[in-house]
């Protein structure tokens, strides 16, 4: 890729990551209530289900699912489900106080419980299908191998993306105490489930 080329590829993929969806309505709450540590598992999910995404795209997997009635259809019920699902949970421990959420479970339990979410949420996205063959294409050069250099651009935005979630959680997390407040703590569930629960309404409005 020449320099122009690559850089207008970093600047979308900073872009994209900054626009606000399901995964940094996940990152916000997660690092207010959860701190950076409890932030990262979600973190790692979101990129691992990006970096799958990207590799079916080169594959052209994703192109099946874009133009596949049935497959775009059980990707778009998923992803409905699984976002009412943590909205809802989000708008049920608001109701109750802001304590419905509280995990008990084991460190390892609640690492891979972060990270499966966050899997599902990325990878059960029908619009990621759509985005990804998209995306990529645009930015592999005709005399290279579309599988290896989409994996590779697949590499730099995960790096990217990993690096600007991260300092978002670390900022967020800092400010962890005021989150935790029962009232702010509250009202940022309130407003979190409300917002993943339309991003839920969104997706399977998808046409």
């Amino acid at each position: 890729m020449s320099l122009e080329s690559m850089s207008t590829f970093v600047v979308a993929v900073v872009l994209i990551t900054l626009v606000p969806g399901p995964a940094m309505a996940l990152i916000l709450r997660r690092a207010a209530l959860r701190g950076l540590r409890g932030t990262l598992p979600t973190i790692v999910g979101l990129e691992v289900g990006l970096y799958l995404w990207a590799l079916l795209a080169a594959a052209g997997f994703a192109a099946m699912v874009a133009v596949s009635e049935v497959a775009f259809v059980v990707l778009r019920v998923v992803g409905t489900v699984v976002l009412l699902y943590l909205g809802g949970k989000a708008l049920l421990a608001a109701w109750r106080g802001g304590t419905a959420d509280v995990e008990v479970t084991a460190p390892t339990l609640r690492w891979w419980k972060g990270f499966g979410e966050a899997l599902v949420v990325s990878l059960a996205n029908p619009k990621a299908a759509i985005f990804m063959i998209a995306f990529y294409p645009q930015f592999v050069p005709a005399d290279r191998p579309l599988f290896a250099t989409t994996a590779a651009l697949a590499l730099v935005q995960v790096a990217i993306e990993t690096v600007l979630l991260t300092a978002l959680a670390a900022g967020v997390a800092r400010a962890g105490g005021l989150f935790r407040r029962p009232t702010v703590r509250r009202r940022l569930e309130a407003v979190t489930g409300t917002v993943l629960v339309a991003l839920g309404v969104r997706v399977a409005a998808v046409p």
